[in-house]
């Protein structure tokens, strides 16, 4: 059975930092891109961070940008999103997803959730100002 599970959100105030973990099971980890997403109250889903299966193809939404970093320990089957410098407009659910790694390239490149394999279920972020 397989299984992508998120932790680590929580209540920061603005100018804060949180890490995210994303741990998966059930499924071959190091053959798979991983994408980060979020959706905050009324908007769409949009995707914020992707890293390749090597760990080599990185991409951010310039929202995040420079503020968000994404790595994975393919030894732990884990991925993780280091947020720094929170705003506000940072407060959603934050949802991983992995996609066979065939096309990383234009996966990561465009951070659509197309054609995602497997989805977490959520952890929520909410940034206070």
């Amino acid at each position: 059975q397989w299984q992508l599970v998120e932790s680590g959100g929580g209540l920061v105030q603005a100018g804060g930092s949180l890490r995210l973990s994303c741990a998966a099971s059930g499924f071959t980890f190091n053959d798979y891109t991983i994408l980060w997403f979020r959706q905050a109250p009324g908007k769409e889903r949009e995707g914020v961070s992707c890293m390749n299966s090597d760990g080599d193809i990185t991409n951010y939404a310039d929202s995040v940008k420079d503020r968000f970093i994404i790595s994975r320990d393919n030894a732990k089957n884990t991925v993780y999103l280091q947020m720094n410098n929170l705003n506000p407009e940072d407060t959603a659910v934050y949802y991983c997803a992995a996609e066979l790694s065939y096309f990383s390239d234009i996966t990561c490149g465009s951070l659509s959730d197309n054609g995602m394999d497997y989805w977490g279920k959520g952890t929520l972020v909410a940034v206070s100002s």
